[in-house]
């Protein structure tokens, strides 16, 4: 199971939270938002296919933030910020996912 398909589940387990993740994938930042199980980035074209991963399992997560949704860019209400690929495990793990 790769970490995308994960980190959307994990919004799927938990509608009510939205994830930003700061990645560089392919040699390029990005900014990957998952919600309610969908992906998007927001700095570069998403496929029109849900089965193509905007996270793809080349990705080097660099942060994860978990907030309350709806996600609003102008006041965004963290819970957690800045966490690790490491420090995601045990979340995810804790969702069954």
């Amino acid at each position: 199971m790769t970490f995308g398909f994960r980190l959307e589940q994990y919004t799927l387990k938990y509608p009510q939270l939205v994830l930003r993740i700061a990645a560089v994938i392919d040699g390029e930042e990005d900014e990957v938002l998952i919600f309610r199980g969908f992906s998007s980035s927001l700095m570069h074209p998403t496929a029109a296919d849900p089965e193509v991963p905007v996270l793809p399992e080349t990705a080097d997560i660099k942060a994860i933030d978990i907030m309350a949704g709806p996600y609003n860019p102008a006041a965004p209400q963290y819970l957690h910020r800045g966490l690790s690929w490491a420090d995601m495990i045990p979340l995810l793990e804790e969702a069954g996912v």
